[in-house]
């Protein structure tokens, strides 16, 4: 019986799913953003989706993370920006990119934990300018947040860093999860087995890759490799699941993960 698996579209994915569509035999991959392989996951257009961590939280009980294989970090994770155009402890409107959920409301808790802010929330278009927002702070994500001329803010932060530099802890962007009520037919062991062998196979090999996509992203291959080795980390452990769970905590603690609830469809949550 085949079965479609989302993942996410952006470089940070590219060791993790490296040769899966081949690993799967049966199952057909689908290259989307992360923030809509949570919505087709939930309406059931997806069977299995690499989804935002707090897309995770708001989900069903019927979803189950079925693999340590994820996307995540231990310090600095460059795709991730928090851009200012003034003092951080000064700002009263936020411009959220649409592509990721989770590092919207990582934003917002950040900027709670520090300062005790809840600015007004803007949504900001995949396709919009970012340069363009007049939002006191700007979230951008994925590959063009890697393109970010710092000299035009006042002050820029990587969420990751700032995550980490705050917690001790790894942050979690996003986990491989499943509807459970997918057909008993399936042979789960070897789907796992297939997601979990792509992902080490992307990390053997992956000097080839950092050599492969660099162009497509205007970077060096070194600067490439340095992504993928240093900034991001691809494996749930004890310690990212403990991150996980402060995560959750503090973003139910602003009432984030219930705003998600309220609006599976929206963008800016």
């Amino acid at each position: 019986m085949s079965f479609r698996i989302g993942a996410v579209s952006y470089l940070n994915t590219k060791p993790l799913i490296h040769g899966l569509q081949d690993w799967l035999h049966n199952g057909q991959l689908v290259l989307d953003l992360p923030s809509r392989l949570a919505d087709q996951l939930g309406d059931g257009q997806l069977d299995i989706a690499l989804i935002p961590s707090v897309e995770y939280f708001r989900g069903p009980s019927q979803w189950t993370v079925i693999s340590d294989a994820c996307i995540a970090c231990r310090g600095a994770v460059r795709s991730v920006q928090l851009l200012f155009r003034r003092a951080p402890a000064e700002v009263r409107t936020l411009a959220l990119d649409e592509g990721s959920r989770t590092s919207a409301a990582l934003a917002q808790v950040l900027l709670y934990e520090r300062f005790g802010l809840r600015p007004q929330l803007e949504p900001l278009p995949i396709s919009a300018d970012y340069s363009d927002c007049s939002a006191d702070a700007i979230l951008i994500i994925g590959d063009r947040a890697m393109q970010i001329c710092e000299s035009d803010y006042v002050e820029t932060w990587d969420l990751g860093e700032q995550w980490n530099s705050t917690t001790g802890l790894p942050f979690v962007f996003a986990m491989w999860v499943a509807r459970t009520s997918c057909p008993v037919e399936w042979n789960w062991n070897e789907v796992v087995s297939s997601i979990q062998a792509s992902r080490d196979a992307g990390l053997a090999a992956v000097n080839q890759i950092a050599s492969d996509q660099s162009p497509k992203y205007h970077l060096s291959v070194d600067d490439c490799l340095m992504y993928f080795t240093q900034q991001l980390h691809f494996q749930l452990g004890p310690s990212e699941l403990a991150g996980l769970d402060l995560f959750r905590q503090r973003a139910e603690r602003l009432g984030l993960v219930e705003t998600l609830k309220a609006d599976p469809a929206g963008s800016v949550g």
